[in-house]
């Protein structure tokens, strides 16, 4: 017999005793001297259901300080009522303690992501459905050039367009914001569900260095090749035009017989001619890739899209023994784009993979669409297993009049890439598994 039910027998024995004298005395003495005896059973029958209820007041006691978040109470002051209330102590105080770990872990998981989020150059803010701002580091006052910031709403004296821009962003996706300060800030939106609400949270960074290198190496390599483009048309012109005077001068005026030296002429002036259209071409290439027109979007199913681009080139495709496959992993996708402009992306993909499987033995080209991962882009993948592109050529593959064909412009892939862009999505190649080259194209799902 254990300590507790030890306690409880001599209670209810004492309660027994205590019981049995009042009615002694009720019966010898009086009914005025047997209920001087009643406070004492009573007391005793108290303190034998509190005795009783230990256990229950200590179950709520335990509950309530996990409620509450109270994890400083011991429970040890029983221990002395036997081996299963010390048990039962030890598993509540086990308990409270995991909870008091726990809880210092987050505090310190917390405190260490508030000190990242506090000190990291990129800015960090995030707000509910309202506009109400949670959270915002400094970094984020600094981009932003605003000292406080409680409510989106704040921003419009300053940032008018900013406001709407952070309310509209789609989750996964980015945009570029100019400040009134010219700078280029990259906004990046993400969402997450907080205790059943949903909250955005942007990261804000500053590109506008970046982007000034990178407009500055385009512009070193566009000079590059306008520098060789002209010079190879130019040059053998000027070369031409000095023959041309010396046939004039030396072999037309001092002699009658000219047939020779006219036909020495007809040739130079037909390759100044030549040159000439090179020159012309180019321009006009150069034309086309500036003055791209802005996409006019519509809805348009990638499916049918496909379909219609694979019966166009068919023809083609046959005559040069190629095997085509069209796979379409996600029926009925639609994406918001220019019908026009994304025709002729894919055409120039597929008549490049086209041009890359000449003399290869089982030419393959296969066209593969599929949704993202995230559900946010479609996909389009465009592989061959040609003789693939050299690491250096990849690199350069899109700038704008580089080119690795005999008589390509090298404008078809940089101006593939802008129309992409203009759509909001990216333009990437790749190794294709076992030889060959991949195209992937992603824009947004409509």
């Amino acid at each position: 017999m254990n300590r507790f039910s030890l306690f409880i027998l001599l209670r209810i024995l004492l309660l027994s005793i205590t019981m049995a004298a009042g009615i002694w005395l009720w019966l010898t003495a009086g009914t005025n001297t047997g209920l001087l005896v009643l406070p004492i059973i009573l007391l005793q029958i108290f303190g034998l259901y509190h005795y009783l209820t230990r256990v229950n007041r200590k179950l709520t006691l335990f509950m309530e300080s996990i409620r509450y978040e109270d994890f400083s109470i011991r429970f040890s002051a029983d221990n002395k009522l036997g081996k299963s209330f010390r048990l039962l102590n030890q598993q509540f105080n086990e308990v409270l303690e995991a909870f008091r770990q726990t809880r210092a872990e987050k505090e310190a998981n917390l405190k260490y992501i508030d000190t990242i989020v506090q000190h990291i150059s990129i800015g960090v803010l995030s707000f509910d459905a309202e506009g109400k701002i949670e959270l915002i580091n400094p970094a984020a006052f600094r981009l932003l050039n605003i000292y406080r910031l409680r409510n989106l709403a704040e921003m419009v004296p300053t940032h008018p367009d900013l406001p709407a821009l952070l309310l509209q962003l789609k989750s996964g996706h980015k945009t570029l914001y100019r400040t009134q300060q010219e700078q280029q800030l990259s906004i990046h939106a993400a969402t997450v569900r907080l205790q059943g609400r949903l909250v955005k949270l942007i990261s804000i960074q500053n590109i506008h260095s970046e982007l000034q290198d990178k407009e500055l190496e385009a512009w070193q390599n566009l000079t590059k090749i306008l520098r060789h483009e002209i010079m190879n048309s130019v040059t053998p012109i000027v070369s031409l035009i000095g023959t041309m005077r010396e046939i004039v001068e030396q072999d037309i005026m001092p002699t009658t017989n000219q047939t020779e030296a006219i036909t020495d002429l007809q040739e130079a002036l037909q390759t100044i001619e030549s040159r000439s259209k090179g020159i012309m071409n180019f321009v006009n290439a150069y034309r086309d890739y500036t003055t791209l027109p802005k996409p006019q979007f519509t809805n348009v199913n990638v499916k049918t899209l496909l379909t219609s681009i694979s019966n166009l080139l068919y023809p083609d495709l046959k005559q040069a023994g190629i095997t085509y496959q069209l796979i379409v992993e996600t029926e009925n996708m639609e994406i918001r784009a220019d019908n026009a402009q994304l025709q002729m992306v894919l055409i120039n993909l597929l008549k490049n993979a086209m041009d890359a499987l000449e003399h290869i033995p089982n030419p393959t080209i296969q066209t593969k669409t599929y949704i993202s991962s995230n559900n946010q882009l479609a996909c389009i993948e465009i592989a061959d297993n040609g003789p693939g592109i050299d690491s250096d050529a990849m690199n350069k593959i899109f700038i704008p009049f580089y080119t690795t064909k005999k008589k390509g412009s090298g404008i078809g892939l940089s101006l593939s890439q802008q129309i992409i862009q203009m759509h909001g999505g990216q333009l990437k190649v790749s190794h294709t598994s076992g030889g060959g080259t991949t195209f992937l194209v992603t824009v947004p799902v409509g």
